[in-house]
C-alpha cells in the first residue's frame, strides 16, 4: 500500500494457517499514525474474512510512537474532537473484531501507539523495550481509548500514575502489572505472537 499522510505503510504478509502479519513500516521508522493508516489496520478483519490472527507490529526501534504531534498542535477544536471520534472508531474496529489482533512490540510504544497496542486482544514485546504515555508532559491527553484500556488491564490507580505524572513502562514493569502478556528475546518476538495460544473472547 502507499504510504498516507504520515509516511507509514503498512504492509501486509500472509504467515501460515490464517495468520497475517501487519507490519507499519516508515522510512523515518518512528511509524507515526494517522486516521488512514488506523483504517487500514481496522478494515483487515473484512478484507481478510478467513484470518484466524492478525499481528501488528513495526520495527526494532519502533512500534509506533503515536500520531504527528506537529499536525496535532495545529488542530482547532473541531478538527481534534473528529481526529478522536474517529480514532476511538476504528481502535474499536480493532479491539472487537472476531479475529483478534495481537500487537508484537519490538521498539518504542509510545502515544497513540500504545492506544493502538491496547485495543489489541494481546500483546507480546521484546527485552528492552520501553512503553508510555507522555501526553502530560506536553499539555495533552490521549483521545483514541487508553484512558479506558488502561485501567482495565492494570487499574485505576496505577493507569493514574502513568497518565498524570507520564510514567512508562520497562518491559519487565509492564508484564509485571499486566500491560502484556509475555516479555521475550527480540529475535523470538514474532514467532511467539505467530505461536501464541487460544486468545480468550472478546471482552468489550
Amino acid at each position: 500500500m502507499p504510504p498516507d499522510i504520515t509516511g507509514t505503510r503498512l504492509r501486509v504478509v500472509p504467515h501460515a494457517a490464517g495468520v497475517y502479519l501487519l507490519q507499519l513500516e516508515s522510512d523515518d521508522g518512528l511509524n507515526r499514525l494517522s486516521l488512514e493508516l488506523l483504517r487500514r489496520v481496522g478494515e483487515c478483519r473484512e478484507v481478510f474474512p478467513g484470518a484466524r490472527r492478525f499481528v501488528l507490529t513495526g520495527n526494532d526501534s519502533s512500534f509506533s510512537v503515536g500520531a504527528d504531534l506537529n499536525a496535532i498542535s495545529r488542530l482547532d477544536a473541531a478538527t481534534a474532537w473528529d481526529l478522536a471520534r474517529q480514532g476511538q472508531h476504528w481502535l474499536n474496529r480493532i479491539a472487537t473484531s472476531p479475529i483478534p489482533y495481537v500487537a508484537a512490540i519490538g521498539g518504542y510504544c509510545l502515544g497513540g501507539g500504545l492506544d493502538l497496542a491496547l485495543a489489541c486482544r494481546a500483546r507480546l514485546c521484546a527485552e528492552g523495550v520501553y512503553l508510555g504515555h507522555h501526553g502530560a508532559k506536553l499539555g495533552l491527553v490521549t483521545g483514541w481509548g487508553g484512558t479506558q484500556r488502561l485501567p482495565r488491564l492494570i487499574g485505576s490507580a496505577r493507569s493514574l500514575e502513568h497518565l498524570l505524572a507520564a510514567k512508562g513502562w520497562s518491559a519487565e514493569l509492564a508484564l509485571q502489572q499486566g500491560l502484556v502478556e509475555a516479555v521475550v528475546p527480540r529475535t523470538r518476538l514474532l514467532a511467539a505472537s505467530f505461536a501464541l495460544s487460544p486468545i480468550a473472547n472478546i471482552s468489550e
